[in-house]
């Protein structure tokens, strides 16, 4: 038995939840730092092919990984929830949860959704222990989000099909300090990966 499985079985305290494994031990047998990567920015920003891109890099590492996507996420985790300002409160909130009880399984994960409001982020950050929440703020322009418009989302919200929509007829609240920021129409997906994988210091 090597080192990293050798745990201390101690009684559990009688309250609802107690477990017998910490996030240290499953952090110790991956070998690796758990940490929740959040990327936040407008919807065409880039995140998401930021984030598939950073993953397939740590996965090459040898590193355990977890990728949360916000539009695959309302298709299950998520489905049904509105567009309102209480909907997406919620889908966040749904989405920090889910990150926290990965990073205390020992993985890393990586969070890619819109996520406008820095009410909610700054909650989610307040769900994982001090310095394990990178948030990188994906900063693309709304002009060249809306020209790249990959999924016709900002033809339908300006012609009125889509209400609710994110930098058009509602907020997105940039992050004061983000731990990163990167503008994807300047920043060439193999560097943005590179500061991501410095910033993990992995």
């Amino acid at each position: 038995m090597n080192e990293t499985s050798k745990v201390s079985l101690q009684p559990l305290q009688n309250h609802p939840g107690a477990l017998a494994l910490t996030p240290r031990d499953r952090a110790a047998i991956k070998h690796q730092r758990p940490r929740c990567i959040w990327l936040t920015g407008l919807s065409g920003a880039g995140k998401s092919t930021l984030a598939n891109a950073l993953e397939v890099q740590l996965h090459q590492q040898g590193l355990h990984t977890a990728l949360l996507d916000g539009d695959n996420v309302r298709q299950g985790l998520c489905r049904g929830l509105g567009m309102d300002a209480e909907a997406r409160k919620e889908n966040i909130r749904r989405i920090a949860e889910v990150a926290r009880l990965m990073v205390d399984a020992g993985l890393i994960v990586i969070v890619a959704a819109i996520s406008p409001f820095r009410a909610d982020r700054d909650a989610a950050r307040q769900l994982f222990p001090e310095g394990s929440f990178v948030e990188v703020y994906v900063s693309t322009s709304f002009d060249v989000c809306a020209q790249r418009d990959p999924k016709g989302l900002y033809r339908e919200a300006r012609a009125g099909r889509i209400k609710n929509f994110t930098g058009l007829d509602s907020p997105y609240e940039a992050p004061l300090a983000p731990d990163c920021e990167i503008d994807t129409s300047e920043v060439e997906l193999a560097l943005a990966c590179a500061r991501l994988s410095a910033l993990l210091q992995i």
